[in-house]
């Protein structure tokens, strides 16, 4: 069958495309070789996501740049792209495949189109709709990875690191927290209370660890793990975590106040930081795995967690964390660890004592 250009890699080609940004850009430029009059187009992808509900790729035929604008709850599929082509010209959109509002590919024109020619992008849609399924369902699978394994741990799963033999040893800052009490709480509480409460406490950590470039690993009952990856120095990594417990504790304190002037109880912490290698991967049953962290750096900054409520503290810093920062600190002494062989040195941010 002898296809007009764009059809044909429709067909031979789309469906490899490695992102939606490709495959968007991609096809504008199919589009201006083939005549068609362009100044942008847009592609909006559903997303199964707890706060995203959808991703829009913005294409300007002039530069040749895509962009990518969010979508939330309540606002309408492909609103994004209508807003941004509206201002380059007039705008043809399709709704794509047989399942409506899952994607919508849009076009503006640098004039209005012709009917022939607002013919051809309605064909060119409908070709589109087999890539874009494919893409679609990557998108949809990454979402989900990222939701629920974190944004980095996701990306090696999604790279192919599915087996128990597939971790790295990695240098990070860990970022251990945990609510003190919590079980009392609970049994004095309804069930959807201190669900809104856990709901709380970890919008605040997980908050505060992604605002400064963090992962969190995993969330263990009342408690939470987070790293921060060493991308550039070991200064640089346990600064940010030390920003993000900073922010969690004013986090907390807002929280605390807003509780208190409900009539509900404070929600007591501890967080605790440490910096050290950790081997980074898959560990579980042949057919049942679990994508977190493990090794001695680990064991220590969850002992060290657990001296908070003793010490009198809701943030501990180990000395390995402290060599590597200029931040003021306040040196709370020598303290052996429950299963740690040396003795460590904990430290802790000025002004806060309890």
């Amino acid at each position: 069958m002898d296809l007009p250009a764009p059809l044909a890699w429709l067909v031979d080609e789309a469906g490899t495309s490695p992102s939606p940004e490709r495959f968007l850009a991609d096809l504008g430029g199919h589009l201006l070789a083939a005549g068609l009059p362009l100044a942008g187009s847009a592609l909006t992808l559903a997303a199964p996501h707890p706060i995203i509900t959808q991703h829009t790729w913005l294409w300007r035929a002039e530069t040749g740049a895509v962009t990518e604008a969010l979508g939330f709850a309540g606002t309408a599929l492909g609103q994004a792209g209508r807003d941004w082509l509206g201002d380059l010209g007039p705008i043809c959109e399709e709704t794509i495949g047989i399942a409506p509002g899952n994607s919508v590919l849009a076009w503006a024109g640098t004039r209005p189109f012709t009917s022939f020619e607002g013919e051809n992008l309605r064909e060119i849609a409908r070709f589109a709709a087999a890539p874009l399924a494919g893409l679609a369902a990557r998108a949809t699978l990454s979402t989900l990875l990222e939701a629920y394994l974190g944004r980095r741990s996701a990306a090696r799963v999604q790279a192919g690191a599915l087996s128990r033999n597939s971790g790295e040893i990695i240098r990070a800052a860990l970022l251990c927290a945990d609510l003190r009490d919590f079980t009392a709480l609970s049994e004095a509480s309804e069930p959807t209370v201190m669900i809104a409460a856990l709901d709380a406490w970890f919008d605040r950590v997980a908050g505060a660890v992604h605002a400064f470039g963090g992962e969190v690993l995993k969330f263990m009952g009342d408690g939470v793990l987070a790293i921060f990856p060493v991308t550039g120095t070991p200064k640089e990594a346990c600064e940010a975590a030390l920003r993000a417990a900073t922010a969690i504790r004013a986090g907390m304190a807002h929280l605390d106040a807003t509780r208190a002037s409900q009539g509900l109880p404070q929600l007591p912490f501890g967080v605790a930081l440490h910096f050290g290698d950790m081997l980074w991967g898959n560990i579980g049953a042949a057919d049942r795995l679990d994508f977190t962290a493990i090794g001695p750096a680990v064991n220590l900054v969850s002992r060290l967690e657990s001296l908070c409520k003793p010490l009198g503290q809701n943030i501990l810093i180990s000395g390995s964390v402290a060599a590597e920062t200029t931040m003021p600190l306040m040196s709370l002494g020598d303290y052996e660890l429950r299963g740690i062989a040396e003795p460590c040195k904990v430290f802790t941010l000025l002004g806060d004592q309890l």
